[in-house]
């Protein structure tokens, strides 16, 4: 008999036991004859389930388990795969045990000490015996173990060639740029706008400031030879003196005039009467006597007579009071 069978017949069976007396409920007469019948009850009489809740007692069905104790044979139904025998059950606990030692293994691998192969000591990951080591001890391990990382990184470099690989840089359109040569021409452009830059500041500069700047150097490359006291018997230093001009020097007129009418740049100079400037630089022998200057110069000098004309006459006032 299927399971499902026996269930329904032992325990689905609505029928009272024997010896159980059923009460009769007492139908409630209806004067008009009609029935109501609610839609939600789904089947269930509204007045028995009444009556039942009036009446006070639950509804039993009959479990007959009795007879399910009595009966000698067994009727339950393997559903499913049937349990493995003993062996067979051993077998597949012994397979699982060891697919799990496997894993354990596996995944504590790294964890675990190294030994060496030819002293068989036990080392710890970070290179030190294991077991209890003096300091001393330990600080060689740790020694021992750098020294060899740093061996093999040389060796590693060694077979690399130990050559910096250097950057790639590309254009817009993917072509390779040569870095070498783009520093070179940048150098070439910086060192090209500084001598510009030089030959700009010299053109801004006249010729007696050229000249000047030249015999200055030429006195400092002659001043290396000089000795460090100079004395009365020296031509340099007499020579000098005698050239400077002095216009309160008597004795001027009896020295030798130098030869007039030409610049310091060997060039001819103008003969007749010129305006003066800061300078004191005349002009040339080609200038036509035309002042073409803004008349800076003439100011410059009418502030600085102006300034010592008032020194003198606030000098004078002082005296007057």
């Amino acid at each position: 008999m299927p399971l499902a069978d026996y269930l329904a017949q032992k325990y689905l069976n609505a029928t009272p036991a024997p010896g159980t007396k059923k009460r009769k409920r007492k139908q409630p007469k209806d004067a008009s004859g009609l029935i109501i019948a609610d839609d939600d009850a789904l089947g269930w009489n509204p007045q028995a389930a009444e009556g039942d809740e009036e009446d006070g007692r639950p509804l039993t069905l009959g479990t007959g388990s009795a007879e399910f104790r009595k009966a000698k044979k067994n009727t339950w139904k393997t559903v499913g795969v049937p349990a493995p025998k003993d062996a067979e059950q051993d077998a597949a606990d012994r397979i699982i045990s060891q697919a799990a030692a496997e894993n354990s293994a596996a995944m504590h691998e790294d964890e675990g000490p190294v030994v060496e192969d030819d002293t068989g000591v036990v080392k710890m990951g970070d290179g030190t015996h294991a077991g209890l080591q003096t300091a001393a001890a330990v600080k060689r391990q740790f020694e021992k173990r750098k020294r060899e990382e740093k061996e093999a990184w040389e060796k590693e470099q060694g077979a690399h060639g130990n050559v910096a690989e250097e950057t790639v840089y590309r254009d817009a359109t993917g072509r390779r740029i040569d870095i070498s040569m783009r520093r070179a021409e940048a150098k070439k452009e910086l060192d090209e706008k500084a001598r510009k830059e030089r030959e700009e500041l010299e053109m801004q500069k006249g010729d007696v400031q050229r000249l000047e700047k030249e015999r200055r150097r030429d006195e400092l490359d002659e001043a290396r030879f000089m000795p460090v006291a100079r004395k009365i018997d020296d031509v340099d230093l007499n020579t000098d003196l005698k050239e400077q001009e002095r216009w309160n020097d008597p004795a001027a007129q009896f020295m030798s005039k130098k030869e007039k009418g030409k610049s310091a740049t060997g060039k001819p100079l103008y003969k007749g009467a010129a305006a003066p400037n800061r300078y004191g630089i005349r002009p040339g022998h080609k200038w036509d006597g035309v002042d073409r200057g803004n008349g800076w110069e003439s100011e410059r000098f009418k502030a600085m007579n102006r300034a010592t004309r008032n020194k003198d006459l606030e000098y004078t006032w002082q005296m007057d009071e």
